[in-house]
């Protein structure tokens, strides 16, 4: 697209040397191929609007940024932005934005594991399917064309769990201000009741359901600019536990031996992200905070006040190297000790350290950072053709890179630490992987890793992004 620019610059460069114009006018915007998004929500997007007077030598750059944001969306497979006609004499231009919608429908069996990843499951817990998560889950990401996106599930196995959500990234005429809402019940006849050399343990009474949540959601975003935005949660936490666990197993899993908690939260949350692609950044910069008052005075089950903080870092060099950096923290005003479902640090989801992905560092604080030297390998694509119903699958993207990686973290544990020795201690992890990017936003992470225990292993992350 950036060759047709230049073609089309050539062309008109006697007319812009005549008027001696530095300058094109976007007299209009059109869009193609948007079959359920409005075309408010990608004009949204797009760092050029109509009546926007732009300099000659930052307009590609700011078309291809546009082209980025769109796809960031989540929405389309692709999005091009092109000249449909660009007026020489005036230097009025008017774009053309094409996008080729995704799959926005995912009404899919659920089939999951419910450990915190797969190797924790396939080695520790034996590849138990005792231990897994099946049922139904209905998700739509576009549900009114407007970027909403609203599921409801059904799970059932190890976790039965019900739940819905919806979020609405604009309702005012702005387009900067959204709402979201979730609520979820679950239940469990096993539980995490504490952490003993890093490692987690279980305990199960026959088929009766011993630990059950409630918890719901409230949301109020803000998004005055393309990459910040700012949230303001209110929520609510009920949770129960079977007397056993608090007589026999730990009196401090809600403190005090309850065995019934129930709280009010609030929350601020500021995300600045100017990523090139989200799901796999390849150049660009992320920043994240979340402060949460957890009891807000109406139940006495609760008191904390916590930050968390995540900042990432894209540098590419070169055509097919780039250095990604990412810093993590947690840091709690309230010093006094917490319940044990709440003193979580490193080990779940995102925060983990390679090498470390079979060990828990609960504490109070944490600080971990973490690099990627990775090396784009190979890209190709796959047309799948009639062979694949559904269009938006029918040609699908494939892009490998190599990865070396290496990781610090510190777990700061004042009050459990005595029990697990890889608390209150710097922790080293690294090693080599391969990243397969399916489509736009599918990432398949095979990975081997060591640590400084001598330890090593091969281990695998996914991220669908449904």
């Amino acid at each position: 697209m950036r060759i047709i620019f230049w073609l089309v610059l050539v062309v008109v460069a006697p007319y812009l040397v005549n008027a001696q114009l530095d300058y094109v006018y976007i007299d209009s915007i059109s869009v193609l191929g948007n079959q359920k998004t409005r075309k408010s929500i990608i004009l949204r997007e797009m760092l050029v609007s109509q009546g926007d007077t732009v300099g000659l030598a930052n307009l590609s750059a700011l078309m291809d940024r546009s082209e980025e944001l769109i796809m960031n969306t989540g929405l389309f497979n692709q999005a091009e932005i092109s000249f449909k006609a660009w007026e020489g004499s005036t230097n009025k231009i008017h774009l053309l934005v094409r996008v080729e919608e995704a799959w926005y429908l995912y009404p899919v069996p659920i089939f999951e594991l419910a450990d915190r990843n797969f190797n924790v499951w396939w080695v520790e817990q034996g590849r138990s399917l005792q231990r897994l998560n099946f049922g139904m889950e209905f998700a739509h990401l576009n549900f009114s064309g407007n970027r909403d996106r609203l599921k409801i599930s059904a799970k059932y196995g190890y976790t039965r769990k019900y739940a819905i959500s919806y979020s609405l990234p604009f309702f005012n005429k702005a387009q900067t201000l959204g709402l979201s809402a979730e609520a979820a019940f679950l239940r469990n006849r096993e539980i995490n009741y504490a952490t003993a050399g890093n490692k987690q343990e279980f305990f199960r009474d026959g088929e009766d359901f011993i630990y059950q949540r409630f918890h719901s959601d409230l949301a109020l975003n803000y998004r005055p600019r393309i990459n910040a935005s700012h949230g303001l949660i209110l929520g609510y936490r009920q949770n129960r536990v079977d007397d056993i666990i608090v007589h026999e197993k730990n009196p401090d899993f809600f403190l005090d031996g309850r065995s019934f908690q129930r709280y009010f939260l609030m929350a601020y949350r500021f995300t600045y992200d100017n990523r090139d692609v989200r799901p796999y950044p390849w150049k660009g910069s992320y920043f994240n905070a979340v402060l949460e008052k957890d009891g807000l005075g109406i139940f006495p089950d609760r008191n904390a006040l916590t930050l968390w903080t995540s900042y990432r870092r894209y540098l590419p060099f070169g055509e097919r190297w780039s250095l990604g950096m990412e810093a993590n923290t947690k840091y709690s005003f309230i010093r006094s000790q917490q319940p044990y479902n709440d003193n979580r640090a490193m080990g779940f989801g995102n925060h983990y350290l390679h090498g470390y992905e079979y060990y828990i560092m609960d504490g109070l604080d944490m600080l971990m950072g973490r690099s990627s030297l990775r090396f784009h390998l190979w890209e190709w694509g796959m047309d799948f053709g009639k062979a694949v119903p559904i269009k938006a699958f029918q040609k699908m993207p494939v892009r490998l890179y190599l990865s070396l990686n290496n990781d610090l973290g510190y777990a700061h544990d004042p009050y459990t630490g005595k029990l697990n020795d890889l608390s209150n201690r710097p922790l080293w992890g690294g090693g080599i992987g391969l990243d397969i990017v399916l489509y736009y936003d599918k990432v398949i992470q095979i990975e081997y890793s060591f640590n400084d225990l001598l330890e090593n292993g091969l281990f695998l992350h996914l991220n669908l992004n449904i």
